[in-house]
């Protein structure tokens, strides 16, 4: 590839998001998400493999056809209003329709089918953008519509919640898994659009820190599957017992900083009377919290045998983790003192 292409492709990407998150017209924010869409797909195919081909073109046709929906929702927006300001939705139809393209885009259950192949095919660096960069112009878009769809917003929140924790359940690739793991965290904050959007916007926040945290010890110690994780101990014994801390921070265990978002979303259901959906997605949360604690194991617990016939990474791979790596993990898992202050944060 042209080393002019990757700063190129770089600028695309946070042109289109800011171009959308920034627009009060439909067709500017419509044209930054295309922006983002042309943006990454070379960044995505720059491999030439089969994988990486076939991904590209499901992620082509997928956005496509979700940027079509949205283009048409606005359409019949601007006809029965005489206006392309986003705000404010006052046709049910247009209204719908750009949810579901939105969740199409964003991959929230049961429109989530393409993501987990996507980003199987895909190395880590390209799928920490999907996973982290990429949902911050669609998750914009659904801000500002999730308050006038209530019940469709939560069977949207619910299943994700309920499919990424029973897909990830028999995956043995951590790119699967991570594809999963995207799908119940988006869950989680598509319930809590409508009733709180800033406990949306601090729950996004640290999924973006804690995703590309654990996309960057993927990509340092090469696990692409459960399985190459267990020599990773050999390659850097602190930055893998550090590793459950993070993986315990995205199962939203008490300690950690990922439970503060979870448990603000539970009680501001709780206070809008939704206690049976507070339950399940509750309940559902336990089982991404198995494959993250099957990550754990692998990468902290498990020791590999000495004497195998299969072939070694080499042991000597030692890396020296960046600033921003260590100050994201810190970021990830210590700020619960700080809570009260974050969600002040948040809601100002």
């Amino acid at each position: 590839m042209n080393p002019l292409v990757l700063p190129i492709m770089a600028f695309s990407l946070l042109l289109g998001t800011l171009i959308t998150i920034t627009s009060s017209n439909w067709l500017l924010a419509w044209m930054g998400i295309e922006i983002n869409t042309l943006a990454i797909i070379p960044l995505m195919i720059q491999n030439h493999h089969p994988r990486a081909t076939e991904a590209t073109t499901k992620y082509f046709i997928v956005q496509a056809a979700a940027a079509a929906m949205i283009l048409f929702s606005a359409v019949i927006k601007a006809w029965t209003t005489g206006e392309w300001i986003i705000n404010p939705f006052s046709e049910p139809l247009s209204t719908s329709l750009l949810i579901l393209a939105l969740a199409l885009k964003l991959g929230l259950a049961p429109l989530h089918s393409w993501l987990p192949d996507v980003l199987q095919g895909l190395d880590f660096t390209t799928g920490m953008i999907l996973s982290t960069w990429q949902k911050i112009a669609p998750m914009t878009l659904l801000l500002q519509a999730s308050k006038f769809e209530l019940p469709l917003m939560v069977i949207l929140g619910v299943t994700s919640v309920v499919v990424g924790g029973l897909g990830g359940l028999n995956q043995l690739q951590t790119r699967k898994i991570m594809a999963y793991s995207s799908i119940a965290h988006l869950g989680w904050m598509t319930v809590a659009l409508p009733f709180a959007p800033h406990l949306t916007l601090m729950a996004l926040a640290f999924y973006i820190i804690t995703t590309y945290c654990l996309f960057y010890i993927l990509l340092l110690t090469g696990g692409k599957t459960i399985n190459s994780l267990a020599i990773s101990w050999t390659k850097n014994n602190a930055v893998l017992m550090a590793t459950p801390i993070l993986l315990f921070s995205m199962g939203g265990l008490p300690p950690t900083m990922g439970f503060v978002p979870k448990w603000f979303i539970l009680r501001e259901l709780t206070n809008h009377s939704m206690l049976s959906v507070a339950l399940v997605i509750a309940m559902a949360s336990l089982l991404s919290l198995f494959f993250y604690m099957r990550l754990a194991y692998a990468l902290a617990f498990t020791k590999a045998p000495n004497t195998i016939s299969s072939q070694h990474t080499w042991r000597l791979q030692l890396f020296s983790p960046n600033t921003t790596l260590v100050i994201l993990v810190m970021l990830a898992t210590l700020l619960l003192p700080v809570s009260p202050a974050t969600i002040a944060l948040f809601t100002s």
